[in-house]
């Protein structure tokens, strides 16, 4: 059964070969001199062949990301080339593999390449002496591919003129398949390794800790304030830090691996902390957790005895996470006992070695607190008391007879499984994309357990000798998000996927701990733990590595706004939203006929105004097409509130979180119970049958565990967040195709979300009127570093909202004028639509002129008011002065609008020095104030010139620069 996949191993990777036979030579850095920022279309991506020939090259001149694909697949260089076709600088330090998953328990290396010897630098002469990893997943073949589209993207309203979906740039695709010699060449005792104790062995021993087992002796001294059963729970030890407290029992005959899992609780020993000892009569192995760490830093450790020497900082100097258990093994392979450990839903790391020089069987197992030799004494200073828990203790035999079979059965199952990596590059944005895609072509089903679609060995951001408590690293200058991104805004959301983790190979750093965050990786921080039937296909989610060529934090903002452009262009959609308070057909109608005649473009029936989108009965879907209708007939678009999380639905139905743990919002209903379904039907159901375009979802679904089986969507625990995750964003995307417009508070851009909430304080709507106008416009200066003025919302509470009374109130809205003004300005000359939420947008004519004032102004300046804005060159409000916000949109007809708000209570006359470089105006621009005629000025060589502005007190000025 080898012999014809070996054949095709061997054709495709001769293909492979010879790269130029389909790609053009890399080309020399392009001669541009325009920012990437200013002229996006001067840096088109492309698809070259190495200068080596050994690899290929995805590159448009702003990052360069190099992948051999010649004897070993691995991405060799990510390269920062610089604004302006500048000097490169080195991304990647190191090599890894493409990337990792782990199937049925057992870690697998997707590529790589092996030999790298210092891990500080990666020279050109390092990389030539790279040699494949025999035991990884070996390259197949390489195509060049389209760029994705990986959901659709209807456009039903007014958006950006220059979005393109999907966006332009090059894909690449790489295909791993399994070696099968090369997995039988490495053997099966080192696979079995990563494999889980129980694959292939014949199980001897298996107990859980919930009652004493006769079998056992305990071992603790004659304290009663030692124990090995605390509150009924066998297993559970109540000791001081430095005493011993454990138990003992024999071992069947033929004990080849003896694993225990271990929950460190509260415990602080060092040399005394949790683990296992086996007892081989004249000598004793030692493997134990140190929750009071090893070295003077106090980091969790491992640690070990090895029959002769204590070994306290096992697994180089990482901080272990002592959240959940750990299951400790020791396995045999001849004479070598391997050390190794694990957390659930993770893989089996490697610790250390003992060579006993011949086979033994341990005559014995301990567990629990142990002296640093395995042996039950305690020191003479006890230390802290704390608790910590032995759960199980399980002993199997060798790998052989039917165990043996079953692996060389796993590995004829594992040659006809096919992972493809899939890479992509875009025109003028130095942001390289990354997934995975992984096919069971056996015929059982397999559990992708894990998997690590990104592994980048990156230059650190800073080097520190050590660190102190409370001290923070800086990670490398890079933004990295993911599409696998919830509970919260963006930074807070990637949390789950995106982990900055120490290098345990990066033995030369400066950190004398070896603590430095600069190993890039991005997985579920658990799962996915999904089945894969035979002929199925998982597709990971995508990781977004934004190079940054630059400290500047508001260049650096630029370019998060630029990616988010590029990756999710329906965030510029931007429609002028009223939340009328209530859903009734009159005020319904009303607020529909007041946003028609002010240029209002969407009514949002609010949350609190009785609108329900889980009725689903005829009566009601049909009084709400009759609503989106009459919406229509007035050129105007209609949508609703739901509330998911933060909601108790009882009945089984709500996230059960694991010990320890709550939902994000306190309560949250189950995606995968049955209301969940059943909540989901209805709202898919709603749009179609009432001609509503927009959803405004309150907590969405925020990313919370639940250990509760849910079959078939669920299992449990390991599954929970990966399907309720992308049960929300799937629907977000179905949204995103049937053209409905939507606001989630949580990052969800990336599959579909158009809007988040800009960021402020729900009270802060309570305060008086005049520090609300100034709190808006800090909010949105705060709120726009990295996200475009488009993909937040703001709040215009024109009743009375969180209290505040009279003062706090706009309505009535004509006695009101000034500060209705002052909010609508704020909001539409940053770009920003804000929810005007009350029952009315007018109550005279005066208020109307107003409303449609600023409308029609904001309409007439949108395409550069929606640009983003360069906080470099604006000001944020402080009510002591003048601020100002600079918009910067250098393929506009308007490339740059400068707004000037004045928040004191005379006017001001300033000339103000305005740096105008990420608006590509050069030498010379016309600049018109409110409207008025042009004047010609010169910029500077530094992007600066100086503007004359008069602002009325309590007012707004702005000035548009344009070409000459």
């Amino acid at each position: 059964m080898l012999r014809p996949l070996l054949l095709l191993l061997l054709v495709q990777d001769l293909l492979a070969q010879d790269p130029r036979a389909v790609l053009p030579p890399e080309p020399p850095r392009p001669a541009v001199s325009e920012d990437w920022l200013v002229a996006p279309a001067s840096w088109p991506a492309r698809l070259c062949v190495s200068p080596d020939g050994r690899g290929v090259v995805l590159t448009n001149g702003l990052v360069r990301r190099e992948v051999r694909v010649v004897e070993g697949a691995a991405t060799v260089a990510l390269d920062s080339l610089g604004p302006d076709g500048g000097a490169a600088s080195a991304v990647l330090r190191s090599v890894r593999p493409e990337a990792r998953i782990v199937l049925d328990g057992v870690e697998h290396a997707v590529g790589g390449l092996l030999g790298q010897r210092n891990h500080a630098f990666l020279t050109p002469e390092v990389q030539a002496s790279l040699e494949r990893d025999p035991s990884a997943l070996q390259l197949v073949g390489w195509e060049q591919v389209p760029v994705a589209e990986p959901f659709g993207w209807a456009r039903p309203r007014h958006h950006a003129a220059d979005a393109a979906w999907p966006p332009a740039g090059v894909g690449l695709r790489l295909d791993f398949a399994f070696d099968p010699a090369a997995l039988l060449r490495a053997g099966l005792e080192a696979a079995s390794g990563r494999m889980d104790s129980a694959v292939g062995r014949e199980e001897l021993l298996g107990q859980t800790f919930a009652t004493a087992q006769e079998a056992w002796s305990v071992l603790s001294p004659p304290d009663r304030e030692v124990q090995f059963e605390g509150e009924g729970k066998w297993g559970e030890i109540h000791a001081p830090a430095n005493a011993h407290c454990a138990a003992e029992r024999p071992l069947p005959e033929g004990t080849a691996l003896v694993e225990v899992v271990v929950d460190a609780g509260t415990d602080r020993g060092k040399s005394w902390g949790p683990g296992m000892a086996l007892d081989f009569g004249d000598r004793v192995l030692k493997l134990n957790l140190r929750p009071a760490g090893g070295g003077y830093d106090g980091a969790p450790r491992f640690g070990a005895f090895d029959g002769a020497r204590e070994l306290d900082q096992l697994g180089g100097r990482e901080r272990l996470s002592l959240d959940a258990p750990w299951t400790l093994r020791m396995r045999r392979a001849g004479g070598v006992w391997h050390l190794e450990a694990r957390r659930a839903g993770e893989s089996w790391r490697h610790l250390h070695e003992v060579d006993l020089g011949e086979v033994r069987t341990p005559r014995a197992v301990r567990v629990g607190k142990l002296d640093p030799s395995g042996a039950p004494r305690s020191y003479s200073t006890p230390g802290e008391e704390g608790r910590c828990r032995i759960l199980e203790v399980r002993a199997y035999g060798e790998l052989e007879g039917s165990g043996l079979a079953a692996l060389e059965q796993r590995v004829r199952d594992l040659a006809r499984v096919r992972v493809s990596v899939h890479h992509e590059l875009y025109d003028g944005l130095p942001c390289v994309a990354k997934w995975l895609t992984v096919t069971n072509g056996s015929d059982r089903t397999l559990t992708l357990d894990r998997f690590t679609s990104e592994v980048l060995a990156v230059v650190e951001g800073e080097s520190r000798v050590e660190t102190r408590d409370g001290v923070t690293f800086r990670t490398p200058n890079l933004w990295v998000e993911t599409d696998y991104a919830t509970g919260g805004a963006n930074e807070n959301g990637q949390r789950w996927s995106v982990h900055w983790k120490i290098d345990p190979l990066y033995e030369t750093q400066v950190n004398y701990l070896r603590q430095t965050p600069c190993l890039l990786e991005c997985e579920p921080s658990v799962g996915p733990a999904q089945d894969l039937e035979p002929g199925e296909t998982f597709q990971s989610f995508r990781s977004f590595v934004l190079v940054h060529d630059s400290e500047d934090r508001a260049r650096n903002g630029l370019a998060r706004c630029r990616m988010y452009r590029t990756l999710a262009p329906w965030v510029t959609e931007n429609p002028l939203m009223m939340h009328v308070r209530f859903a009734d057909e009159e005020s319904v109608r009303r607020a529909v006929d007041q946003c028609a005649e002010v240029g209002f473009e969407l009514v949002i029936l609010t949350f609190g105004s009785g609108f329900n989108m889980e009725d689903d009965s005829p009566e009601y879907l049909a009084k709400m097409r009759g609503y989106a209708d009459y919406a229509r007939s007035k050129g105007v678009e209609i949508g609703g509130y739901s509330l998911l999380s933060s909601r108790s639905i009882g009945g089984g139905n709500d996230v059960v979180s694991p010990p320890g743990q709550r939902p994000a919002h306190g309560s949250c209903p189950a995606l995968t119970s049955p209301w969940g379904q059943e909540y989901y039907r209805k709202l898919g159901a709603f749009f179609p049958a009432t001609g509503f375009t927009l959803l405004e979802h309150d907590g969405p679904y925020p990313g919370d565990f639940d250990i509760t089986p849910r079959p078939p969507l669920q299992k449990g625990y390991e599954d929970s967040q990966w399907v309720q995750f992308w049960i929300a964003a799937d629907f977000y995307r179905w949204c995103r195709e049937q053209g409905i417009y939507t606001n989630t508070p949580d990052w969800y851009h990336l599959n579909g979300s158009t809007k988040s909430a800009m960021g402020y304080r729900e009270v802060n709507w309570s305060l008086p009127r005049a520090d609300q106008v100034l709190h808006t416009r800090q909010n949105i200066f705060d709120g726009t570093w990295t996200k475009t003025p488009t993909m937040g919302w703001m709040f215009v509470p024109l009743t009375q909202y969180h209290g505040g009374g009279a003062a706090a109130t706009v309505e009535p809205l004509h006695e009101h004028l000034d500060h209705y003004e002052r909010m609508l300005s704020s909001n539409l000359g940053a770009g920003v639509q804000a929810c005007y939420r009350g029952p009315r947008l007018y109550d005279t004519d005066d208020t109307r002129a107003l409303v449609a004032r600023e409308v029609a102004w904001f309409k007439e300046h949108r395409a550069i008011l929606e640009s983003d804005i360069d906080h470099g060159a604006s000001r944020r409000a402080d009510g002591r002065d003048l601020d100002w916000m600079l918009h910067v949109g250098p393929t506009l007809d308007t490339p740059g609008m400068l707004v000037v708000w004045n928040p004191l209570a005379h006017p001001v006359r300033r000339t103000l020095e305005v740096d105008l470089t990420y608006t590509g105006l050069r030498g010379a621009c016309v600049a018109a104030r409110d409207g008025g005629d042009g004047e010609t000025l010169q910029i500077a060589g530094d992007g600066t010139v100086r503007v004359l502005v008069e602002v009325p007190a309590g007012g707004r000025t702005a000035v548009t620069f344009t070409r000459p």
